[in-house]
C-alpha cells in the first residue's frame, strides 16, 4: 500500500514537472505593441505632456515583458519625424504642416532603446488624407502633384497603379531609416483601401497607362503591392542591411468558399478584397516577419481565433510569425472551455502550442497599460515573468558578435558590480549591441535555453550586483547580442556576493 502510494506521488510530481516543463516559455519571442496616433491620444499635448504619456506606458510595457513597439510615424503621407518630404502630422499639434518643436520618432528611438526594446517605424503607404483632415499643408505631395492620386470614400490615396507613386514611397521609406536608427519599417492592413459599398475603386487611368497586359484588374491591383512591398524590402537592405521589414496584414487569407487552401472562415479576404498577397510575401521572402491581426475571439462564428492562428501557423511559417492581439476583445469573451476566464490564457497556450508561432503583438499598447480583466498584470506576473530575447532573422544574418572581453566584478561605492569590454566588430552587421546577463548557482549546470536565469538585457558594460555580505557563491555568464539578435558565446565569472 505504501508502495502504491508513493509510486501515485511520483508520477503526479512527474506529471507537474512536465507540465510546468510545456508552460515555460521560450527563451526568444516576439512580444510586441503597437501605438498609433490616428485615435488623436495626442493631438494637441505639449512636448512636455506627450513625453510624460509616452513615458508612463513605455514604462509600464517594460515591466509587463514588451520588448518591441511599433510607432506610427507617417499615418496620411505626414510626418511624425522631422522630414522634407512631408508635412508634420495634424495628429500631433491639431494642424497638419504646424512643427511640434521636437522628433517624436527620435525621441522614441531613444526611450525605447534605452528600455532594450525595439523600434519599429509604422507608416501607411497609400492613404495621403484621413475624413479627419480639413486642410492640407502647403507642402503635402498633393498639392505639389494632384494627378497622383484618386479620392475613394472621401479619403485621398497615392494611385497604387502609378510606378512614380511606387519610387516615391521608397523615397520616404529610404529617407526614415538612412537618417533614424530605427529597428523596422512596418506596415500594417492598408494596402488597397478596404472596400466601400457600391463604389470602385477609381484607378480605370491608371490601369489603362500601366496595366504591363493584365487583363483582370483584380491581378494587377494585386501585382502593384507585390511591386511595392518588392522594392521596399529591396530598399531597406540596400539601406541598412540589419533593419527588418514587416507587415501586419487582416486577418483572413482567403475564405475556403474562394480557395481550397483557405481558412474555415467567412469574412473579408486580404488576396480578394485589398489585393494583399501576403503568402506570397512571405514565401518569396519579401518581408521579415508577418503578425496578421487575428482580433477575434475563440469560437467567433465568422473569423474563429483558433481557425485563424492554426491557419497561419500552417500557411505562413517562411518568416517569423507573430500573432496581432486584441487586448479588449480577448478580455470581453470568456473561455469557452473554461466560463469562469476570459481568452487570455487560453489564447496564449495556442500561441505557445504551436511551433511556427514565435510571439504576439498587442493591439493597442495603451489598452495593456488600461489593464482591463487584469491583461497586463497577468503579461507581467505570468506569461511574461522572464525576460525574452526576440527571435532572430539567420535569413538576415546568422554569424553571431564576438565573445565579451575582460569580464570582472569590481567594487564601488554603490557595491559589487560586474563589467565587461565590447568584442571587436569589423562591421556593423557584427557589433555588439546589447548584452544577456544570466545567473546561476555556484554548482548549478550552467543552461543558456532557461529564460528564467536571466537577470538583465542591457545596453551598457556593467551591471550592479545585489550584495549579500559576502555569504553566497554565484555564477554569473555574459553574452553579447548584435543587431539581429545573433548571440555570442559565453563569457563566465565566479563571484562571492
Amino acid at each position: 500500500m505504501k508502495l502504491k502510494t508513493l509510486f501515485s506521488l511520483l508520477i503526479a510530481v512527474l506529471f507537474s514537472t512536465a507540465l510546468m516543463a510545456q508552460s515555460q516559455p521560450a527563451k526568444r519571442e516576439f512580444r510586441g505593441a503597437w501605438i498609433q496616433c490616428v485615435n488623436g491620444q495626442f493631438q494637441g499635448m505639449s512636448a512636455d505632456k506627450m513625453q510624460q504619456m509616452l513615458i508612463s506606458q513605455l514604462d509600464v510595457l517594460q515591466k509587463a515583458g514588451i520588448n518591441a513597439i511599433i510607432f506610427q510615424v507617417r499615418a496620411e503621407a505626414d510626418a511624425l519625424y522631422k522630414s522634407s518630404y512631408e508635412p508634420w502630422s495634424r495628429f500631433l499639434t491639431g494642424v497638419q504642416g504646424k512643427s511640434p518643436q521636437w522628433d517624436p520618432l527620435q525621441w522614441m528611438i531613444d526611450q525605447c532603446h534605452q528600455r532594450n526594446m525595439e523600434l519599429h517605424a509604422w507608416i501607411n503607404p497609400y492613404r495621403a488624407k484621413t475624413k479627419g483632415t480639413r486642410a492640407l499643408s502647403p507642402i503635402h505631395p498633393y498639392n505639389k502633384n494632384p494627378k497622383l492620386f484618386v479620392t475613394y470614400a472621401d479619403q485621398l490615396y497615392f494611385d497604387p497603379g502609378l510606378p512614380e507613386n511606387r519610387k516615391y514611397i521608397c523615397k520616404i521609406v529610404q529617407d526614415i531609416v538612412s537618417r533614424y536608427d530605427v529597428d523596422a519599417i512596418h506596415m500594417d492592413d492598408y494596402f488597397y483601401p478596404y472596400p466601400n459599398p457600391g463604389e470602385d475603386f477609381p484607378d480605370n487611368i491608371s490601369f489603362a497607362q500601366y496595366g504591363r497586359g493584365y487583363a483582370n484588374k483584380a491581378d494587377w491591383r494585386r501585382d502593384n503591392v507585390n511591386v511595392l512591398i518588392k522594392e521596399i524590402h529591396q530598399t531597406v537592405r540596400a539601406c541598412k542591411p540589419w533593419v527588418k521589414f514587416g507587415v501586419s496584414p487582416f486577418g483572413i487569407y482567403r475564405n475556403q468558399k474562394s480557395d481550397p487552401n483557405g481558412s474555415k472562415t467567412n469574412g473579408l479576404q486580404n488576396y480578394d478584397d485589398l489585393y494583399a498577397d501576403v503568402l506570397l510575401w512571405v514565401n518569396n521572402g519579401w518581408v521579415d516577419y508577418n503578425i496578421p491581426q487575428i482580433y477575434w475571439e475563440i469560437g467567433h462564428k465568422a473569423a474563429d481565433y483558433d481557425t485563424l492562428i492554426r491557419w497561419w501557423a500552417k500557411h505562413a511559417s517562411a518568416r517569423p510569425l507573430f500573432i496581432g492581439q486584441d487586448v479588449h476583445r480577448t478580455v470581453k469573451n470568456v473561455d469557452p472551455n473554461n466560463r469562469m476566464q476570459h481568452q487570455l490564457p487560453a489564447k496564449m497556450k495556442l500561441q505557445r502550442g504551436l511551433p511556427n508561432v514565435e510571439g504576439s503583438c498587442q493591439w493597442y499598447a495603451a489598452a495593456v497599460v488600461e489593464n482591463p480583466g487584469n491583461y497586463c498584470t497577468l503579461l507581467e506576473k505570468d506569461y511574461h515573468r522572464y525576460p525574452a530575447l526576440i527571435p532572430a532573422s539567420p535569413f538576415m544574418d546568422n554569424e553571431a558578435p564576438g565573445k565579451v572581453k575582460k569580464l570582472k566584478m569590481t567594487w564601488t561605492y554603490q557595491g559589487p558590480v560586474l563589467m565587461w569590454t565590447a568584442p571587436k566588430a569589423k562591421t556593423e552587421m557584427d557589433k555588439a549591441i546589447q548584452y544577456v546577463v544570466y545567473r546561476f548557482e555556484n554548482k548549478e549546470p550552467i543552461n543558456l535555453n532557461d529564460p528564467s536565469h536571466i537577470v538583465a538585457i542591457t545596453r551598457d558594460n556593467f551591471i550592479t550586483l545585489p550584495y549579500q555580505q559576502g555569504k553566497k557563491k554565484y555564477q554569473y555568464v555574459v553574452t553579447a547580442l548584435d543587431r539581429l539578435h545573433n548571440e555570442s558565446k559565453a563569457a563566465k565569472k565566479k563571484v562571492k556576493l
